[in-house]
């Protein structure tokens, strides 16, 4: 299996990530020819920071030339980028991250995001970030995208609203929709470090978070520089990087609580609140209890990150008075993915989704019909929901495999 590895100890922004993908040995000429769209030229520089050489990235427009830079609105980028006729993937993408930032700003400022304003060279920079990054990962044949914990820096940043802490408030709200990692510091650098463009493009692409990298072997290394120059190296890490096991892993950790007093409609509900909250799985198994009353053991897998969240929200929902936290170093886990197939059921093709496992090879190892699809259809029809969930991962398995003959009921 194929990895992008983002090792942010110096924390993260649109052009370290952009200028790192580049030194890695995306062809600048397809990034070029995508800004160009939004009347962009990008510049590249190889500088050195600590010692430590690097690929600066810089956007130029001759717009802002000569006169006075005016704001740019909310519309005015999704305008730009929407009627760009770059790739739909391209706009998408770019959209997205976009709109992570707008959101984040919104909610920060108490303003509707319509009413938001940039300034020009700022909302252009933006832009050729957003863009440029949707073209440089399109063009990363990678089967996941890894991060360690991003250092955001300390202390207080100068803003146009005054002096804002560390990470600023909007990066923060940006972090709280994703599952990556941050952390303070570096110590010597009492300053912002994760811009929101770095963050939001992190927390789009990125698909696991890691404290701790599984083992790899590395192939290309490719370093973007930010702008300071700072007592550390001022330079995001990124790698190109091969890992030999049969399967992924996942950090996780176990939350559990014993409950007596809780009706089965409300241990229920809490199953379909923790799911739709972030937890990986819920289990709750009846238990005998002291005195002989009869209870149930409450048990959560989730992220690390979410640990604090998902308890709460188990106090808060049955009542308990505490929640044991149950540390696991990791679990293995298959690649997973999701996709459509066509499958003919009773008088006409349905689309019903499935569920796909395979190992770090890229090997098959489990195909399963998406459960909600394929009890409508079976209700539809007034057949068993067994004989629709065997139609449905047979064909997926031949899709799969490349055969041609359809199974039909």
């Amino acid at each position: 299996m194929k990895l992008l590895v983002f090792e942010p100890f110096s924390g993260a922004s649109g052009d370290m990530i952009l200028g790192s993908l580049l030194d890695l040995g995306v062809d600048a000429s397809k990034i070029e020819s995508a800004i160009s769209a939004v009347d962009l030229k990008m510049e590249i520089e190889e500088v050195e920071k600590r010692g430590i050489r690097a690929k600066k990235v810089l956007f130029l427009s001759e717009r802002i030339k000569g006169r006075e830079r005016n704001v740019k609105s909310y519309r005015d980028i999704v305008k730009a980028i929407a009627n760009s006729g770059l790739s739909r993937e391209i706009i998408d993408n770019s959209l997205r991250m976009f709109e992570l930032i707008a959101n984040a700003e919104s909610k920060v400022h108490g303003e509707p995001k319509h009413s938001l304003s940039f300034h020009e060279l700022g909302a252009m920079d933006t832009i050729g970030d957003l863009i440029g990054n949707s073209m440089a990962f399109l063009e990363l044949p990678v089967d996941c995208v890894m991060s360690m914990p991003i250092s955001v820096g300390e202390g207080f940043v100068e803003t146009e609203h005054g002096r804002l802490p560390v990470p600023a408030p909007a990066t923060v709200e940006i972090l709280k929709q994703s599952s990556l990692l941050y952390q303070s510091g570096p110590f010597a650098s009492l300053s912002e470090l994760l811009t929101p463009t770095g963050a939001a493009i992190l927390a789009h692409f990125v698909q696991r978070s890691v404290a701790f990298l599984p083992p790899l072997h590395v192939g290309e290394t490719g370093y973007g520089a930010g702008s300071r120059d700072l007592p550390m190296p001022n330079v995001l890490r990124t790698s190109v990087c091969e890992t030999d096991a049969h399967l992924l892993r996942d950090e996780v950790e176990v939350l559990e609580t014993n409950v007596d007093t809780v009706t089965g409609e409300v241990l229920g509900n809490l199953i379909e609140v923790l799911m739709a909250d972030g937890a990986k799985d819920v289990t709750i198994i009846p238990a005998l209890m002291k005195k002989g009353r009869s209870g149930h053991i409450i048990r959560v897998i989730t992220a690390p990150q979410d640990v604090s969240r998902l308890a709460h929200r188990i106090m808060t929902e049955t009542g308990s008075l505490g929640v044991r936290v149950m540390q696991v170093r990791h679990r293995y886990i298959a690649n997973r993915e999701q996709k459509k197939v066509r499958v003919r059921i009773g008088d006409r093709e349905r689309e019903v989704g499935v569920k796909i496992g395979r190992n770090a090879s890229g090997d098959l190892l489990n195909v399963a019909a998406e459960f909600e699809d394929a009890k409508r259809i079976a209700r539809e029809l007034s057949v068993p929901l067994k004989d629709v969930i065997i139609i449905v991962e047979e064909e997926a398995r031949k899709t799969l495999l490349g055969k041609q003959n359809a199974f039909i009921y």
